[in-house]
């Protein structure tokens, strides 16, 4: 049962296929975005010469592709 208040502007109708498309798109930005840090992080750990932070990240990016 729907109820319409007064001054109330209509809710726009929100189609299933447009939301898993959003959120589609919304997950591969924040894979991607998880994939930059983490190669940022990789090469830090680089300069620090950190072997097993090094592996641990890269195993990390080789889940996440």
């Amino acid at each position: 049962m729907e109820r319409n208040l007064v001054n109330t502007p209509p809710q726009p109708e929100v189609n299933v296929t447009d939301f898993e498309f959003a959120e589609m798109v919304l997950n591969e930005a924040l894979r991607n975005f998880r994939k930059e840090q983490i190669r940022k992080e990789i090469d830090q750990s680089l300069q620090n010469q950190n072997k097993e932070e090094f592996l641990r990240l890269t195993e990390e990016l080789k889940n996440i592709s």
